[in-house]
């Protein structure tokens, strides 16, 4: 029985490290995409997406906008460093496959202000051994912003 007990508790800690790991990958360009963004490195932020990525936003109402990627990179290429600085909490990551859904409330500031806060929706790709954004929907308001750390 003590055996047993070893065995399964071995299995559950590969099992939770491989999961951690993957979790890590797939963090790893949503990260990169927010340090790019601080740095204005242009470099950086193209490659956290795919080709065909899109970019989103859900507006008042529901109405829903959006931007395209070379746009939203030439926004970023005029910022100064350190002007954009998004500040993440990933609150869930699912996984199936080649695809995963990530979900992360946020809180913006510009040139140190703050601008805003919301929720950002990604979904992922895993492109010759790569996570890489395929989409980002997200929202945004300037009220009831306490609650995201």
């Amino acid at each position: 029985m003590k055996y047993k007990i070893v065995g399964i508790t071995l299995l559950l800690g590969v099992l939770c490290f491989g999961q951690n790991s993957e979790n890590s990958e797939i963090e790893k360009p949503i990260r990169n995409l927010f340090l790019a963004m601080k740095n204005a490195d242009t470099e950086l932020l193209k490659s956290t997406f795919t080709k065909s990525a899109m970019l989103q936003t859900v507006m008042k109402y529901g109405l829903v906008k959006t931007d395209s990627i070379p746009d939203f990179i030439a926004t970023v290429s005029k910022a100064a460093k350190g002007d954009l600085d998004e500040r993440i909490e990933i609150e869930s990551i699912h996984i199936d496959g080649d695809m995963a859904s990530v979900f992360t409330p946020y809180q913006f500031y510009y040139k140190g202000q703050f601008s805003h806060c919301g929720a950002n929706s990604f979904q992922l790709v895993k492109q010759n051994k790569q996570w890489k954004i395929q989409y980002v929907i997200d929202t945004r308001r300037k009220e009831d912003c306490e609650n995201i750390k």
